[in-house]
């Protein structure tokens, strides 16, 4: 009999917000229960660091980028302490650390990706076994490495009526379609959060577009949404993923010249219409969406999306999930699949070339005995 164990995931998701850390208790394939959950934001000056060493390539900044793994790392430390401290845990309540990490490079491609974060400095820090670099065995296999939230999803929806699709909107919008049979089918669609957000942070100051009031108080540019639509990447089949910046040189250039809201409310039709888009690749249309993600939080986006997508529409909360836990309740999970040697991607997620373990092991050092 599969044992159950206590995990603790952690993200730091494209959208440059903070840390997400979350609980679970799983076998890795089950999940048995889901535990407190919390989100620690990035101080403005890591942010700011962070942000610098996206797309960094080079041995020139190496010096750089490690500084930043560093604090990254301890910062994700503090997050583990302050969560255990919150749920009154000790750190030998938890058996292993999922780790994502942040990502500064994704090239599959190339057959190359980057995740930012010191597994081993994690698991001195905490105490805890740590899994980290889930995604480079898929990519160096061929796959994009990327959606892997898709088989927690799928576990979080035993039972639910199907075919689902869950949309998952950080800094890039993602998919999971859950078909009739428990299949998975995963991709990324197109830009979330993260052009509206570098939009908002350039015009108004702050790093986001709080409840969608610029957005909401602007007009989308008809000729811009029908040259989005044109882009290459929509009609590409999946599998398909996308770096965070990938969408921003030619989608700033669609906006280019529009005041503030009018650019903000352009920046958010195009990230419902990626997702509608999106619909030509799957195989039959979903009973609903689930939306989770910080874009759910945004009620210009979700508002966009009800017009634009012919079934329900709905925040993950409506079934019971806690969107903001999400991602990090799934590196939770992945980790105890890692530890058992269990799949992470499969050809219909990442389009790797046969389901794929990942995951680095990092156990705490074994102390010599003093003599």
């Amino acid at each position: 009999m599969t044992s159950y164990l206590t995990a603790l995931g952690l993200m730091s998701g494209t959208s440059l917000d903070g840390v997400d850390a979350a609980l679970v208790e799983t076998d890795g394939e089950t999940v048995r229960a889901t535990g407190q959950a919390l989100t620690v934001p990035y101080p403005d000056d890591l942010r700011a660091r962070l942000r610098a060493v996206l797309g960094a390539d080079g041995a020139e900044r190496e010096a750089e980028i490690g500084e930043v793994e560093r604090d990254i790392t301890l910062f994700h430390a503090e997050a583990v302490a302050t969560l255990l401290g919150v749920a009154g845990l000790p750190s030998s309540a938890v058996d292993v650390i999922g780790f994502h990490g942040h990502t500064i490079l994704h090239r599959p491609k190339e057959r190359r990706t980057r995740q930012i974060g010191d597994g081993a400095l994690l698991a001195r820090s905490t105490g805890i076994r740590v899994v980290n670099d889930f995604r480079t065995a898929d990519v160096a296999a061929g796959g994009q490495g990327a959606p892997l939230v898709p088989v927690y999803h799928g576990a979080l929806a035993r039972g639910f009526e199907r075919p689902l699709a869950v949309l998952n909107i950080g800094g890039v919008a993602n998919i999971t379609f859950i078909d009739e049979d428990g299949s998975l089918l995963a991709f990324d669609t197109g830009p979330g959060n993260a052009l509206i957000d570098d939009w908002a942070l350039k015009h108004t100051g702050r790093p986001v577009d709080e409840g969608g009031a610029l957005a909401g108080s602007g007009r989308a540019g008809e000729a811009a949404l029908a040259a989005f639509a044109a882009h290459d990447f929509f009609a590409a089949k999946p599998p398909k993923s996308l770096d965070r910046d990938d969408f921003r040189s030619f989608a700033t250039g669609l906006v280019e010249g529009m005041d503030a809201a009018d650019g903000a409310a352009t920046l958010t039709a195009f990230t419902a219409q990626a997702v509608a888009l999106a619909q030509v690749h799957l195989p039959r249309p979903p009973r609903r969406w689930l939306v989770c993600g910080g874009g759910r939080r945004n009620p210009r986006i979700m508002a966009a999306l009800a017009d634009i997508l012919p079934v329900p529409v709905e925040a993950v909360e409506s079934v019971g999930w806690d969107g903001d836990a999400l991602e990090a309740q799934a590196f939770a999970y992945l980790a105890v699949r890692s530890l058992r040697g269990l799949p992470l991607t499969w050809p219909g997620t990442t389009g790797g070339p046969k389901p794929m373990p990942g995951g680095r092991v990092h156990d705490l050092p074994v102390l010599a005995e003093s003599r």
